[in-house]
């Protein structure tokens, strides 16, 4: 089988832990006798400072005829510490989620038993912990309009939009209704309804969605105890779906449960198309983490973990990504880790010697 991959390494760690992505897709070609052929192209900083433009047009033309995007990073210093900045990095990822028409971003967080001991929280707590966010991608304050600053007579001034139609509300909701039905048929929808109006409409439609789905029981949290309860019984989610900003924020959190950001991977999908396959946007969660670019700290797991997802969810080649879900579990058994999961006395490996080990194991396979 040909698989056609663009890649978007990206900014700060990006590149670095694309690489290792990249290599163990390499090792699921040699083993299962695909061809698989990479595109590279530019997008955030590196993007800016070549061709001025955080998406130049070529990007999004080649994404849009890829079978599927994998995508390292965007974000830089330069940028952060400039709130002036009038062209930003993040607008690139932005504009791409956009112009594929990806609005899931699908999310897994699952504890892996032996790495509970560097985990920060009590075992007990992480006991069981196997859930998915279903963050709406292309709607809410990211994108609503109008979004501006100004200066006036009373001093400087700020606006952005948290707009949602039932539309938007509808296809993820229904999504996430989906995915419950494949796994213990929960649906947790999160909402800031005793504030924000937008929060009520999605309250409102999650509810209509619900009655097409009488094997799934649906509950309503506010983000806010959402958030307190990730950390208090996380065992007990199973699907949770919420709006773009929210989403953002708690699956943050929700990658303390799996030992570190560096963990956990995504998926930005849109409306499947035929066999239910979609050509998705996969990426880690952790941002560029530029302050240790270069240096062979950053984790590679996310990043080769959205390659798994990409070749079960745009390829259908669900033999190929329990490989390497699989050869994961097996080196971080083994007792391999990167500094961000590494415990007290573990020596850590850098960057390309855990990729080249879950490589190796793809390989050697079961």
């Amino acid at each position: 089988m040909k698989l056609r991959i663009l890649a978007l390494p990206g900014d700060g760690i990006g590149p670095e832990v694309m690489d290792e992505a990249r290599r163990v897709l390499e090792a699921v070609g040699q083993r299962h006798r695909h061809r698989i052929v990479v595109e590279e192209g530019l997008i955030g900083g590196l993007a800016i400072d070549t061709v001025g433009a955080p998406l130049p047009p070529e990007t999004l033309a080649a994404a849009r005829k890829a079978g599927a995007v994998l995508l390292g990073a965007v974000g830089g210093a330069r940028w952060d510490n400039d709130p002036n900045a009038t062209v930003r990095p993040e607008q690139g990822l932005l504009a791409l989620r956009r112009g594929m028409k990806v609005f899931a971003n699908i999310r897994p967080v699952k504890n892996l038993p032996f790495l509970t001991d560097s985990n920060s929280l009590r075992p007990e707590v992480l006991d069981g912990v196997d859930l998915v966010v279903i963050r709406e991608l292309t709607g809410g304050l990211y994108f609503g309009k109008p979004q501006r600053r100004w200066s006036g007579a009373q001093g400087r001034r700020a606006v952005d939009t948290l707009r949602y139609s039932e539309q938007e509300v509808e296809r993820v909701v229904r999504i996430a209704f989906e995915f419950a039905r494949r796994r213990r048929n929960r649906v947790t929808s999160v909402d800031k309804a005793n504030v924000l109006e937008s929060s009520r409409l999605w309250r409102e439609v999650a509810n209509e969605v619900a009655r097409d789905y009488p094997d799934v029981t649906l509950e309503h949290l506010f983000v806010d105890a959402c958030a307190m309860h990730l950390i208090r019984r996380p065992a007990d989610f199973d699907v949770i779906v919420t709006e773009n900003m929210f989403g953002d924020i708690l699956t943050d959190e929700a990658s303390m449960l799996a030992g570190s950001m560096g963990m956990l991977p995504s998926a930005s999908l849109g409306r499947p198309g035929r066999h239910g396959r979609s050509r998705g946007l996969f990426e880690p969660i952790h941002g560029s983490a530029y302050d240790i670019a270069g240096q062979g700290k950053a984790n590679p797991i996310g990043m080769i973990l959205s390659a798994a997802m990409m070749l079960r969810l745009s390829f259908g080649l669900e033999h190929e990504a329990a490989a390497v879900e699989e050869a994961v579990s097996a080196v971080l058994q083994r007792g391999l880790r990167t500094p961000d999961i590494a415990g007290r006395g573990e020596v850590p490996l850098p960057t390309a010697e855990m990729g080249r080990a879950i490589a190796n194991a793809v390989l050697s396979g079961p």
